[in-house]
Order: C-alpha cells, then sequence, then structure tokens
C-alpha cells in the first residue's frame, strides 16, 4: 500500500489540486472563461496548466473566484473585485497568524 499523501484519493481532500478544466470551472461558478481569464490577468488567481497546456483550476481558486464573482455582481468592477479579494484573503491569513502566536504565547494552565 502506498504511503499517506501519495494514494489517489488524497487528491480528493487536497484543496490545491488542479481538478477543475477551464469550462467545469466556469460552469460551476456560473461565469463565462473569459471572466475566469480576466481573474487571471488580474493576477487573483493563476492556474495551473495541464501537459497540453490547458488551464485547470483547484477548489481553493474556485473559491476565491467565486468571491470576485459576488463583487461583481454587486456591481464591483473587476479590478476592484480582485484587489479587494487579494486583501481580504491576507487580512484572513495575518489573522490565522495571529492566532497561532497568541496560542503559542499562552501560559499553560497549572497542573492540577
Amino acid at each position: 500500500m502506498p504511503p499517506r499523501g501519495t494514494r489517489p484519493t488524497d487528491k480528493f481532500d487536497d484543496d490545491d489540486y488542479p481538478a477543475y478544466t477551464m469550462g467545469r470551472a466556469a460552469e460551476m461558478l456560473g461565469a463565462s472563461p473569459a471572466f475566469l481569464r480576466t481573474l487571471g490577468e488580474n493576477r487573483l488567481i493563476t492556474p495551473l496548466r495541464s501537459d497540453g497546456g490547458h488551464r485547470r483550476y483547484s477548489r481553493y481558486q474556485l473559491r476565491i473566484a467565486a468571491r470576485a464573482r459576488e463583487l461583481v455582481d454587486q456591481g464591483t468592477k473587476i479590478e476592484d473585485a480582485c484587489r479587494i479579494v487579494i486583501l481580504e484573503d491576507q487580512l484572513e491569513e495575518a489573522q490565522r497568524i495571529n492566532e497561532e502566536l497568541r496560542a503559542e504565547r499562552s501560559p499553560a494552565p497549572p497542573p492540577a
């Protein structure tokens, strides 16, 4: 049996695995392939490329694209939506790191 982390089923749980073609990703988002290309041009998401050069998207990238789509649907310009999503993602990461640092610094409870 292969070691954990290399089993084919692990890819199903990997948010960063580029499992979706551009057509499927666009369909899932209810958007056009051009919308996804524009997100790439604005450096919001950078899809991986298959051996044949086709764009492939991960679940994480699709969540980011879906947030941008929400903002665009609310009337935000796509360039601004991309910047907002990038800043939201950076803030979330900073908050996660802060929480980890706080947890490391907090004293352990006294033994009972």
